[in-house]
């Protein structure tokens, strides 16, 4: 390996000037400059700290050619290596003669494309461009009319050809390849025209930013030849459905965005976001095949008395984001309560990461009892965000953002870190806490880690229940979310489906999931007590899950009543604000202290009276 010291050397003592660009993946002539020597600073003038960060055109000078301008965008755009000799000019404008360099470079580790821009300087030589395709035609003589004719006719074809060459680079430089829409840059340069004249002369307009619903389904089940030719029919749609004077453009990926002037009102704008919302609900065909597809849109509107229209484009991906929450399929208007909601979102966000390096996330306990002893039989682990100065928050505060945010595995260790002192902590009290209960995210649930984080966390698996709600399409979610929940059981925990009967889980699902803990939800057994009806639908769920083998949790457990009448229906065990609302570990010692570990006295007795009645009946 060549010593750094050596290299160090090298940038120093260099009489060539060196320059390296980070270029974009899908665009070589797209770049940012990240380091360069003094030799570059020399011969360009510009300082590293006054190039660093800038764009590639900051080498191009007033005095380069036209054609030669024109031949390095398409070298740079077809990540071919080239080189150039042409009048160019420094920092303070001064011409000079010089060779330019580009050797296209590929970081192995990161896949990221790199530009290594040469610069050599040749003096205040004179003469015209010359460089692979572009070379002026010179001739010691002006008397044969023969050479003159030839001279004449090289330079007209010379002159076709870039104009040509201009014509086919303005095209790529502006235009989605695959639709032929414009494309992403072609469409930031018309925003800021648009916003221009919106300032100039008052021509208000909206901007549609559109996302396709279940575009990664297509591609993953038809392929991506199918992804491609949705696009293109999506491309045709809106040209369709917009006037001449719209602007359609591919943003990547499935984004699209429509600009279109206001008019007299904003009637057209949201009649083009309905029509582009039901047509894009029909069927999609590829190869005979079948899909259903759907939109989201968001709107905003640039007016005169804006504020700020630079944030025209952000206000539409707010209000498509807002759509999408929505569930999809839909459109939506800007609104500022979006932009309050949005900042406070990434405030959020920021704040969320702050705090789990602080590991302010902590257990809290939702006791669950046995219904035949009264006895804590395990309890439910929430996570709370023990904020610095909102004090305790409750998940519904945050849990969304940090599921958006990536940092559901973080905020996972965490709590397992936090599980596993409590856990400890119960042991050393001489409380008796059978199994923790945790909720699990069918995220997680695919994630090939989640076993591995759980063998690492130091908890006893067979002290642990993994709590899977019923609303993750269980029966739907395939072979990885089966391998996780296999090993869950081999490992020895337990998998509880949590609010059954409010999601999409079938009877197949189930033998197929095989949870040892069934847990009906409380909208069952809230009303059970005034509407004997419901007896013989939680006794019918009942039923399902031991004839499944199962135990059988009765969730929102709320009055003695509530716990005697499903206590006689049949369940295991029950949980509800009856026997305690969520609460820390240290609560939870001093609650089972004082009540010697048993949380519901009537148990016994309401056990006995049913069985005594029970009896009578038979008799």
């Amino acid at each position: 390996m060549v010593p750094a010291t050596i290299l160090d050397q090298i940038s120093e003592r260099s009489t060539e000037g060196l320059a390296l660009a980070l270029a974009s993946p899908d665009d070589g002539a797209v770049m940012e400059i990240k380091w360069c020597n003094k030799a570059f600073s020399k011969i360009t003038g510009h300082m590293f700290e006054e190039v660093l960060g800038q764009r590639g055109t900051v080498l191009i000078g007033p005095d380069l050619e036209h054609g030669v301008h024109l031949f390095i965008i398409e070298k740079l755009m077809n990540w071919e290596n080239f080189q150039s000799e042409a009048m160019n000019n420094r920092k303070c404008g001064a011409s000079y003669f010089q060779r330019m360099t580009w050797t296209h470079l590929t970081d192995p580790a990161t896949g990221d494309r790199w530009w290594l821009c040469s610069i050599i300087d040749l003096g205040s030589k004179a003469g015209g461009a010359s460089h692979e395709g572009y070379a002026a035609e010179t001739t010691n003589g002006l008397d044969d009319n023969g050479v003159l004719l030839s001279k004449f006719h090289s330079l007209e074809l010379e002159n076709k050809r870039l104009h040509a060459l201009a014509t086919s680079v303005a095209q790529d430089a502006n235009e989605d390849a695959l639709t032929g829409l414009s494309n992403r840059r072609h469409f930031e340069v018309e925003v800021k025209s648009w916003i221009k004249r919106l300032k100039e002369e008052e021509r208000e307009f909206a901007v549609l930013y559109i996302d396709l619903d279940r575009f990664k389904f297509v591609n993953d089940t038809l392929g991506h030849e199918a992804g491609d030719s949705l696009l293109v029919s999506v491309a045709d749609i809106l040209r369709e459905l917009t006037d001449e004077e719209d602007l359609i453009a591919r943003l990547g990926g499935d984004e699209f965005a429509i600009l279109r002037p206001l008019g007299d009102s904003a009637l057209s704008i949201s009649g083009l976001a309905d029509e582009i919302v039901q047509r894009l609900q029909a069927p999609f065909f590829c190869d005979g095949k079948s899909t259903a597809t759907s939109t989201s849109i968001g709107v905003a509107i640039a007016k005169a008395t804006s504020q700020n229209p630079e944030r025209i484009v952000a206000n539409a991906d707010e209000a498509l984001y807002h759509a999408k929450s929505q569930g999809k399929g839909r459109w939506s208007f800007f609104t500022e309560e979006m932009h309050i909601k949005s900042v406070a979102t990434k405030k959020l966000a920021t704040d969320l990461f702050a705090a789990c390096d602080r590991e302010e996330f902590i257990p809290y306990f939702q006791p669950i009892v046995d219904a035949q002893t009264g006895e804590l039989a395990c309890a439910e682990t929430l996570v709370r965000w023990a904020h610095p100065s909102r004090g305790i928050l409750p998940p519904a505060a945050f849990l969304d953002t940090a599921e958006q945010v990536g940092i559901l595995k973080r905020l996972d260790a965490i709590v397992f870190s936090g599980l596993k002192s409590a856990m400890a902590a119960f042991d050393e009290a001489g409380v008796r806490l059978p199994r923790a209960a945790i909720n699990v995210s069918a995220a997680r649930l695919m994630d090939p880690t989640f076993i591995h984080d759980i063998r690492s966390s130091g908890i006893d698996p067979n002290r642990l229940t993994i709590e899977i709600l019923e609303s993750v399409y269980l029966d739907r979610l395939g072979d990885l979310v089966q391998w996780t929940i296999g090993e869950l059981d081999e490992i020895g925990v337990h998998i509880a489906l949590d609010d059954f009967g409010t999601g999409h889980a079938s009877i197949s699902g189930l033998l197929d999931i095989k949870p040892s803990i069934l847990k009906i939800d409380r909208s069952f057994i809230q009303p059970i007590v005034e509407d004997s009806s419901k007896h013989l639908l939680v006794s019918s769920i009942i039923g399902i899950g031991k004839t499944l083998g199962m135990h059988v949790v009765a969730e929102g457990v709320e009055t003695e009543e509530h716990a005697r009448v499903v206590s006689r229906l049949g369940c295991n065990y029950l949980q509800g604000y009856h026997f305690g609302r969520p609460m820390s570990a240290q609560d939870l010692i001093e609650l089972m202290l004082e009540t010697e570990g048993v949380l519901w006295p009537a148990a016994k007795a309401n056990s006995q009276t049913f069985k005594a009645e029970t009896m009578d009946r038979a008799g």
